[in-house]
Formats: C-alpha cells, structure tokens, sequence
C-alpha cells in the first residue's frame, strides 16, 4: 500500500537502468565504418535494473542487500542522481547527502588534510564551518599521524575512513551509504555501529548497502533484497536478512534441488547449535556442539559457515571425518576450530547439513551464536591471517 506523500522520503517508480558495454574496440573511423555496413552494433546491452519499484519512509533506515553484481550499487546511484534515468521515476523529498564511491572529491596528489577542506567545500561548507569541524573529523577517523600526508599513499580503509568521517558532518534529510561497513578495522567498525544508533535516535532517514546481514537486523527498520536486477523481497530485516544468507547457502551448493517447502522438516528432526565460548584469545579454539535427529535413512554431512560482516569468510564441512547415521538414533557433533588463524573482531555461525553423495541441502541453522576473538595487534590487516615468509633480494 502507498504511503501518504508528505510521508515519503524516496520513491522509486519503475526503474529501469540499462548500459551499452562494447564487444570490440571501434575506436577507428575505419572499424566503425566496417561495424555500420556488417549491421554490428559493437556492444550489448547490461540491465543491471528491471522495473524497480519502492518506496521508502521519512524517518526509516533501510537496508538494500543483495549479492555482488544484483544491482545494488547502481540502484543508489540512481538515487543519488549520479547515472541519469532513462526509463521510471526516482522522487526524492528533501535535501541527499551520498558516501556512495571512495574516491568521488578527493584529490590524490592533495594532503589529508587539504582534501577535508575540499570535500568538505563540496558538501557546502563553508572553511570557517570545516575549521571547527576538523578536530572532530581527524579524531573520527583516527588519521592524526597522516593528515599530512598525500592521500596516494593512503590505504582504501584509510581513505573511508577519512569520506566516512566528513559525510557524517553534513546534516541532510536522506544519508545513503554504500558498502561503508566494508572497509575497516574492527574498532572502525564499532564507530559506524553507533553513529548509526544516534542517526536512529534522530529517525533521520538512512539507505544502506551492506553486505553485513548483523548490521541489516540490528539497525534497519525494513528492507529489500536485489536479485539479479530484479526485487526478490521487501520485508522486515529479519525476513530479508535471513533470505539472504539462505540464498547465498543454496548458491554456494550448486547441486541443490529441493524447494524450500522440501527442505523443511523433511529429514531433519531437529538441528541444534551452541557455541561454548564467546570471547577467545588466538591461542584457544572455538568449540561448536551440533545435534539433530534423522528422520531418514541417508549419509549426512554436516556444514558450518563463519560469518564476518554479512559475508561468509570460511566454509567447513565434516566429508571427511566419516560420519555415519543411524536411523532416528540423536546425533551429536563437535567441532573445533584453532583461532590463531583469525584477527580480532566479531563472527558469527550458520550451520547446515546436506546429503552427502549428492551435496543436497536438506537443512540449515542461521546465526546459531557468535565469538569475538580478542586483540588489537594493528599488524594483521582483513579477517584471516595468513602466515607468510618474506625474502629481501638486494640487486
């Protein structure tokens, strides 16, 4: 059902967003020549969106989620007025602030500090406004010992972090946010999680792209899924959330016939996860305790996904422990996972159990319980470390 117009803070109305890609360089008078008398047109057509429509509520934080390539990114820059549209309605109520591309304002020969005056003089600022501004935004980001340095020699969580921290300044009626979750440190991280508790406190209204499903049920008031262009779901976080992460099981198990009807219930009495410890050293091991009831004679093998920001970062499976089943006897399983291999920060659990001749899903557990591995070493960058010997070759 439409909301009342005064209600509306973004309607978008039969987006259609269509690019020409070229199959061959006709950059040549003469090949061009060649292509129009063959009737080569030299490109085809991507639709990365088809007849999109939607509307989003003042005061609503909503998630927009989907996997790479499902159209998300070009949706809010349709939003944003970046890509114009050839085809629909995009009606925005009130002034757009985007932190949708890292590099969009700044100048990579400029020092930090140079480009917080110049991005912050795109957003309409006036360098008296940025001068005040600037303690707040250095601290923010935690760049004190760089901001005189050329922004070339930043890192991509460096230069985030540094965009992130000026959009924030500007007090539109709509914030988008592109993939901001995505780059950064744990403690980076943790910042974003409670600039977004106080936008919320303000019920401004909040776009957010994310791949982390954490983010989408903690903060997000509704969403909508993005498949292939098209919308597959618009609901409550929860509802999206949970497809998501279903979807992305059945995607990483191409082998996988059953509806999701036929998944329910249909071997799997009972499927029970339980994670013993919570807070973990890189010098313990995680410990997982699984249990279900089979209803059905098969050979199971069971699956355990590791969640880091929305994304799956491991992927576990039992095919070689050589477990058996017996028919309607309890099973119990566990797992044990060394944690010298992950760096500090949250992760969560997903586990599963698939036919294991035929690699079927025939059930799954979301968000079964989540750790923090502890520790703040700087040095060990991403999510996993990997150990690695370095040579010095002088010439």
């Amino acid at each position: 059902m439409s909301k009342p117009q005064d209600e509306i803070a973004i309607k978008v109305e039969h987006l259609t967003k269509s690019f020409k890609i070229p199959l061959e360089s006709s950059n040549g008078l003469k090949q061009k020549l060649i292509n129009t008398i063959k009737g080569r047109k030299g490109y085809r057509t991507f639709t990365p969106l088809n007849d999109i429509s939607f509307e989003i509520k003042k005061g609503e934080f909503f998630g927009i989620v989907g996997r790479n390539g499902s159209g998300k990114s070009t949706l809010l820059k349709s939003i944003a007025g970046i890509y114009t549209i050839e085809s629909g309605k995009v009606s925005v109520n009130g002034t757009l602030v985007p932190f949708i591309e890292r590099g969009v304002g700044f100048n990579a020969e400029l020092t930090g500090r140079e480009n917080v005056y110049l991005n912050g003089a795109l957003l309409g600022f006036s360098n008296s406004e940025m001068a005040a501004m600037y303690d707040e935004i250095v601290d923010f980001a935690e760049l004190h010992d760089f901001m005189e340095e050329r922004l070339k020699n930043y890192s991509s969580g460096m230069q985030v972090r540094l965009a992130f921290s000026i959009a924030i300044r500007a007090k539109g009626d709509v914030l988008l946010l592109d993939e901001v979750l995505a780059v950064g440190d744990a403690a980076f991280q943790q910042k974003c999680y409670d600039y977004f508790e106080e936008l919320k406190r303000e019920n401004r209204t909040i776009v957010l792209v994310t791949h982390s499903m954490e983010a989408v049920k903690r903060f997000c008031s509704s969403a909508l899924l993005l498949e292939n262009g098209n919308i597959k779901l618009i609901g409550t976080p929860e509802e999206v959330a949970d497809q998501y992460i279903v979807d992305n099981i059945q995607k990483s198990n191409k082998k996988t016939t059953n509806s999701d009807a036929e998944i329910e219930s249909k071997y799997i009495d009972l499927l029970e996860g339980s994670i013993d410890k919570v807070e973990l050293n890189r010098e313990q091991s995680l410990l997982l305790n699984l249990t279900y009831k089979l209803k059905k004679e098969i050979n199971p093998m069971v699956g355990m996904s590791i969640i880091s920001a929305g994304r799956s970062i491991a992927e576990l499976n039992s095919i070689k422990t050589g477990l058996s089943s017996e028919l309607g006897k309890m099973h119990k399983v566990e797992m044990s996972i060394p944690m010298n291999m992950f760096n500090p920060g949250l992760y969560s659990v997903n586990i599963s159990i698939f036919k294991k001749e035929t690699r079927e899903l025939i059930d799954y557990k979301l968000d079964v319980g989540s750790f923090v591995v502890e520790g703040n070493d700087q040095s060990r960058g991403g999510v996993i470390y990997l150990p690695t010997n370095w040579k010095q070759h002088n010439d």
